[in-house]
């Protein structure tokens, strides 16, 4: 989910360039895994790299397919309504969660990142019944906006087109959380070819301005 507002903009504009349409499904990131290893027919599969690495491991995308697209990195908000609070530091973000009600994060790769970072500061026994993780494909934002959660992390673009929330900033210094996306050719895609020029576009520095637009960096 974090690369749909960005895979929605390149897929336009190679449209444009290259006269072929695209057509972008945008699932949680567990779902889209799922949905690829039953053997579901997408011609191009993007999630983070781990799982693109365990895709290709079981041959559901094609050996020397992967393209490594944008680096994304995790941001911090709270409700438009809620105090601002100091997270510019990892001790002052520590204190930030600890006195939090509630603490969400999400399914996908960032948010097992984080119940780790939690864990090397010693804290995750303390967060006991006061960790909320959204449901699948669900923005942690959009809790954050309901009030549902106090204190929310999620890949900064999943939180840029949200209304009813506050972006304090990314994570600080010795406690960054960085994700980065790659794209595969599908083992079922009956387009390979056309596949892989859209990833290699994607890829491109043609490509740069709509990631940071979007709140990504190119992949190193």
């Amino acid at each position: 989910m974090a690369t749909r507002q960005v895979l929605g903009e390149l897929a336009r504009a190679w449209q444009q360039r290259s006269g072929r349409q695209v057509e972008i499904e945008s699932v949680g990131g567990v779902d889209a895994a799922r949905r690829v290893t039953a053997g579901e027919a997408f011609d191009v599969v993007v999630l983070a790299s781990d799982a693109i690495g365990k895709l290709e491991a079981g041959g559901h995308v094609l050996a020397g397919s992967r393209v490594d697209l944008v680096d994304s990195g995790v941001a911090i908000a709270v409700r438009d309504t809620a105090k601002r609070i100091d997270v510019s530091s990892a001790e002052a973000l520590k204190a930030a969660v600890l006195a939090a009600p509630t603490v969400g994060y999400s399914t996908g790769p960032s948010g097992v990142a984080l119940i780790q970072l939690f864990q090397r500061w010693g804290i995750a026994q303390d967060l006991q019944g006061r960790l909320v993780q959204a449901p699948p494909g669900v923005p942690v934002g959009s809790l954050v906006a309901r009030g549902e959660v106090a204190l929310g992390f999620q890949q900064l673009a999943e939180l840029l087109h949200l209304q009813g929330i506050t972006i304090l900033g990314p994570m600080p210094p010795g406690a960054e959380i960085d994700t980065t996306f790659s794209g595969a050719v599908c083992a079922k895609s009956t387009q390979a070819d056309a596949a892989r020029e859209l990833l290699a576009f994607m890829a491109s520095p043609a490509a740069d301005e709509a990631k940071r637009r979007n709140g990504m960096e190119p992949a190193a």
